[in-house]
């Protein structure tokens, strides 16, 4: 099944990272949130998109590589193994991944030719910036197409990228349409709660937040949580 027409772009525009995080721990999914030191280039770009893995070593041939398998609205994931003292991405591989379609990058590394990135516009989300390339290469590992490490979590192509201000999040490309319902019903709690926040009623008073007190001090295990659930509020996951 094609990603890009069950999960469309569109129906997570609508929708934050954190939305969808909230979503994954109330579906029982692990949350894979990159480290949050993984920064967008240029802020206010969204990106959502399967993920394309490329493990760098060295040479951007494993990114054409990876490009020329890539298909409409991917997401080039690249493994630098977290280094910030070498870039591995600059503006001609963002050039490229642009024109071939992709939907933007998230690399586990460094990028540069920072002023150049930001006018091309493609979402790039990075550990940063520094002048100087790749001063090795290494040998080309099995796999390197195959998956791609990010922070603690490894990724590949059944994998869904989703990335915004607050960050990169990856979910199972199969679970996706569960979690965007999820994610869907969890936003709209939350925006009645802001709007009966500013209308003057407390979020303390929607949740029953004395009534919790009361009860915990019955029955000490019960956890915030727990209440939430049975109140209906969705603050918390």
């Amino acid at each position: 099944m094609d990603i890009r027409h069950s999960v469309p772009a569109a129906r997570f525009a609508a929708l934050t990272t954190a939305h969808v995080a909230d979503a994954c721990l109330r579906a029982g999914v692990e949350v894979r949130c990159a480290p949050a030191a993984v920064r967008p280039v240029l802020p206010g770009r969204r990106l959502v998109g399967r993920v394309r893995p490329a493990r760098h070593v060295g040479s951007v041939d494993v990114f054409l590589e990876a490009i020329e398998q890539a298909a409409d609205g991917d997401v080039l994931v690249v493994d630098d193994d977290g280094r910030t003292d070498r870039a591995c991405v600059g503006d001609l591989v963002v050039l490229e991944a642009r024109a071939a379609g992709l939907a933007g990058l998230v690399v586990w590394g460094a990028h540069r030719d920072t002023a150049d990135l930001v006018a091309v516009g493609l979402p790039v989300f990075s550990l940063g910036a520094t002048p100087s390339g790749p001063l090795e290469l290494e040998p080309r590992p099995d796999g390197a197409l195959a998956q791609a490490r990010v922070g603690s979590f490894t990724v590949g192509p059944g994998d869904l990228a989703l990335a915004d201000d607050d960050g990169v999040l990856f979910v199972p490309a199969d679970r996706a349409g569960e979690l965007f319902d999820l994610a869907e019903s969890i936003r709209d709690t939350e925006r009645r709660q802001a709007d009966r926040i500013r209308a003057g009623e407390s979020l303390r008073s929607q949740v029953g937040f004395a009534a919790y007190l009361t009860a915990r001090a019955a029955d000490p295990a019960l956890t915030f949580r727990a209440h939430l659930r049975a109140v209906g509020g969705a603050i918390e996951e």
